[in-house]
């Protein structure tokens, strides 16, 4: 059984140590959902649909794999612990691949082109499903104090907040300063470098941390997976992230079509991520607080409700002035960060709970099976807003400036907002049946340390 750390707060140097994984995190997970759909149907001229299959494979291949990078980091022997060797090893291999992907030579065939974008898309998904899972799994390790863990995920967020707005605004700035293919290429050696300073800072940074003995779950994979799948406030918290996850992933691979075809700014990519980034820099610790007072799961429908109205505001893009469809993004922004904060902080709340109460350890299979269903929702988005895009009459080009039908600017506006919207209201009604709460997990690992 895992001998669980010590329920006092963390040293500060962990919790921004631990939190600056989001760097890599962040990057990875914002760039592809914004750029590789544009780089896809408009540099490369491939067709919006077969654009999205090429951006769902590699995320539906890390769906598989996540489960086995929590099962292999659950049982491996390390003096630096089980997840951390695998937080530089992984992190290092998940930088020099992201670079590639936006680096496909002039191959004279699109096919040729978007199988280069493909094969390094799933290099990539591969290395980060092992950086990100034992990341991701730490938590439960790190602390056993139900709010220490919503501290912890506070530093996490707002770090993941600022790399969200720094990669997220910069990427189609530096594409657009450069120009063409060169500049997609400066720009994923640029996000790589990035990756790269938020992994070395996350292995550096949590070498101190408080970690308990892990004692890997008995059974097989299939057997730790069915056990999981049966703990009921788990499924309903993961269905819940996966819908809002989805929601999130249209609407990033949006922005850069809304910027461009709708308000008729390119530059408006960059005023949208500030936008939707700055709330969150500011509110994370907020909604922090909001947790404690009156709990993390009516907080999450709180953030969750917020969210959605701010992106039904988003639906007027097409008629309304640009400030408003600016102030709507932000009021994304705002529910967004509690959005992240709060399922972050209960995640490890049902991992540990299942701990205390089986005397075995099935963090890591917990992790890979949440980071698959975040990864699967991410991946769904674009794709989705690939379909919306061809049912819409989008038209694809090769660098050229192209005039999109009526039908393909109502398709972007309605992929960017309603449909988001929509998604994320449905997800609450699974979060209404969670029941975990302070008194309950408490209670639990109490009776786990009498085991």
């Amino acid at each position: 059984m895992t001998s669980a750390p010590v329920a006092t707060r963390l040293p500060r140097g962990v919790r921004i140590g631990y939190g600056s994984g989001s760097v890599a995190t962040g990057a990875f997970g914002t760039v592809p959902g914004l750029m590789l759909l544009p780089y896809l149907t408009d540099e490369l001229g491939i067709a919006a649909l077969w654009a999205g299959v090429i951006v769902f494979l590699p995320k539906a291949w890390d769906v598989v794999l996540n489960p086995i990078a929590g099962r292999v980091s659950d049982r491996t022997v390390d003096p630096a612990g089980p997840r951390r060797p695998w937080l530089i090893r992984a992190g290092l291999m998940l930088a020099g691949a992201f670079a590639l992907i936006f680096a496909a030579p002039e191959l004279g065939s699109s096919l040729l082109e978007a199988g280069w974008v493909l094969v390094f898309f799933v290099l990539a998904a591969s290395a980060y499903a092992f950086f990100q899972v034992p990341y991701v799994a730490m938590p439960a390790e790190i602390t056993s104090s139900y709010d220490e863990r919503t501290r912890l995920m506070t530093w996490r967020v707002a770090i993941l907040a600022f790399t969200i707005m720094l990669a997220g605004a910069s990427a189609p700035l530096i594409r657009d300063a450069v120009g063409g293919r060169d500049g997609y290429r400066v720009m994923g050696v640029v996000m790589a470098v990035l990756i790269v300073v938020g992994v070395v800072s996350a292995w550096w940074g949590t070498r101190n941390a408080p970690v308990g003995t892990v004692a890997a779950g008995a059974g097989s994979l299939r057997e730790q997976l069915r056990v999981v799948a049966h703990a009921r406030d788990f499924r309903v918290l993961l269905t819940t992230f996966v819908l809002q996850a989805l929601a999130t992933g249209c609407m990033l691979a949006g922005v850069d079509y809304l910027a461009g075809e709708v308000l008729e700014s390119p530059g408006a990519a960059t005023i949208l991520f500030v936008c939707f980034v700055g709330p969150a820099l500011l509110l994370t610790p907020a909604w922090a607080a909001v947790g404690t007072r009156i709990g993390k799961r009516r907080g999450y429908a709180i953030a969750s409700v917020v969210l959605a109205a701010g992106a039904t505001l988003a639906a007027t893009a097409r008629i309304a002035p640009p400030a408003v469809v600016f102030a709507a993004t932000a009021l994304v922004g705002v529910g967004y960060a509690g959005c992240q904060v709060f399922p972050m902080a209960m995640l490890p709340d049902a991992a540990a709970v299942d701990s205390a109460r089986t005397g075995e350890n099935r963090t890591g299979v917990y992790t890979g099976v949440w980071t698959a269903g975040e990864t699967l929702g991410l991946a769904l988005g674009p794709a989705v807003f690939a379909v919306v895009l061809a049912l819409g009459g989008y038209l694809s080009s090769q660098g050229r400036e192209i005039t999109q039908p009526d039908s393909a600017l109502t398709a972007i506006t309605l992929g960017f907002s309603l449909l988001p919207a929509a998604l994320t209201l449905l997800s609450l009604w699974w979060l209404r049946q969670y029941t975990l709460d302070a008194a309950e997990v408490a209670a639990a690992e109490a009776q786990g340390a009498h085991l």
